[in-house]
């Protein structure tokens, strides 16, 4: 499968939960580079990129995420693969 890049954007009780942590140990399992970082309006907003197959099964670990979480929505954005990130980080 080829690379992948996408813009999400998790809606519910997830700040606060350790999400953000959560979702960073998984890319880094998954070497998967990009970023996580808390929203203002209470979401969770992550860009990724990576093995296509691993993506998807991080899409599909955030419509649940960490155990305290309530994850009412994920948006998805697929974007054009750049390649630009070299680790994953936690923005604050």
């Amino acid at each position: 499968m080829s690379d992948q890049r996408i813009h999400i954007f998790v809606t519910g009780k997830v700040q606060g939960v350790f999400f953000r942590q959560t979702l960073k140990t998984m890319a880094e399992k998954n070497n998967i580079f990009g970023w996580v970082k808390n929203l203002k309006d209470g979401r969770v907003e992550a860009v990724l990129e990576g093995n296509q197959e691993k993506i998807s099964r991080m899409i599909e670990w955030s419509h649940g995420g960490p155990p305290n979480a309530q994850v009412e929505d994920v948006e998805i954005r697929n974007e054009t693969f750049i390649g630009e990130f070299s680790k994953f980080d936690v923005l604050y």
